[in-house]
């Protein structure tokens, strides 16, 4: 499936595009520190650079109430890896925003006070709504145009969005996502891992986070009343997260993650559980040597896999699309388009 988002991460784009402004985004989650910089091409973009790094800045949050000594240190490591990047690029406008992690720690304006000053890379704070826009303005490309709702989700670090929405048919004639309600749900993979501890998931750790989850959904659906659409066959879904497409990777039998593979790509709720089954199989060292998941995440993923269950139990779609896009995405379209 052709995509309005490209990438050509690490190349040096072609001549006549070389001195093309460019644009950065950087995300700043519970887990993981995002960078792109890209230029306009088209409807959408081309990306000319990008990292990723999981610096787990969330950690031990949801105990203290504020972020250890060490997660800032990793963060601020891979803040000056993305400061470099940018500073390297004639990059004429960026955005750089925190999500969960940040929004709760009680010590995160010293943090940013900090960043700024070590790093010079002013970072802001977004709220739970402007987080779920932007996931939707970065994915929205990937919904398909003629079945009338959608719910997207991400499952982050420190917390799950989860967003309900409509498309309607814009000035242009083009059918657009109109956001009817969405919820941010105070749990995320880093979250659940510093609540439920270990390295290890037992069946019944794992049900009781499915059960959590499923509770904190309910009040979202009967507000809604979105399986009766479900129900009615006019809903699709789509799953933006490091969970989803972790799991699209190892049902695809990837020999390492290839983002081109995975975006865009389906996964039906019997393939999400047959993978789910087959994690919670294996032990911590079973899911590191996954190429896909690797060390840093096999401790994360079963956690994302109880919240996946449950949202598919809520809402049995039947299938779900793949998007390895989201924030970072929103706000270069955001940025291109203003």
């Amino acid at each position: 499936m052709r995509t309005a988002v490209q990438d050509v991460v690490g190349c040096t784009p072609p001549i006549a595009h070389r001195f093309a402004p460019q644009f950065a985004a950087l995300d700043l989650g519970t887990n993981n520190c995002r960078l792109l910089v890209a230029r306009p091409a088209g409807t959408g973009f081309r990306v000319v650079d990008a990292f990723s790094r999981i610096v787990r800045l969330g950690e031990g949050l949801s105990t203290t109430g504020a972020l250890s000594e060490d997660a800032m240190e990793r963060t601020l490591d891979a803040l000056r890896v993305c400061a470099a990047k940018i500073a390297a690029r004639p990059v004429v406008a960026g955005r750089y925003v925190a999500t969960e992690a940040c929004r709760r720690a009680a010590n995160c304006e010293d943090f940013l006070a900090r960043v700024e000053q070590e790093v010079g890379l002013e970072i802001e704070i977004i709220s739970t709504t402007e987080e779920a826009r932007l996931v939707v303005a970065g994915c929205g490309p990937l919904l398909h145009p003629r079945i009338p709702y959608a719910i997207v989700f991400d499952i982050g670090g420190g917390s799950t969005e989860i967003v309900w929405l409509r498309l309607s048919r814009g000035p242009e004639g083009r059918r657009q996502p109109y956001i009817l309600g969405s919820i941010s749900l105070p749990f995320g993979v880093v979250t659940l891992t510093d609540r439920f501890g270990g390295t290890e998931v037992s069946p019944a750790t794992y049900r009781a986070m499915v059960a959590e989850a499923t509770a904190a959904l309910g009040p979202f659906e009967r507000r809604h009343q979105i399986f009766r659409h479900v129900r009615a066959g006019r809903v699709q879904m789509l799953g933006s997260s490091g969970t989803v497409t972790t799991l699209a990777g190892i049902h695809l039998a990837l020999p390492r993650y290839i983002r081109a593979h995975v975006d865009g790509s389906m996964l039906t709720f019997e393939q999400i559980a047959a993978v789910s089954a087959h994690l919670a199989g294996l032990d911590f060292a079973g899911r590191a040597a996954n190429p896909c998941i690797g060390h840093e995440r096999a401790d994360l993923v079963l956690r994302g896999c109880a919240v996946l269950d449950a949202i598919c139990a809520t809402w049995p779609v039947g299938r779900l699309r793949v998007a390895d896009r989201g924030v970072r995405e929103g706000i270069l379209l955001d940025l291109m388009q203003g």
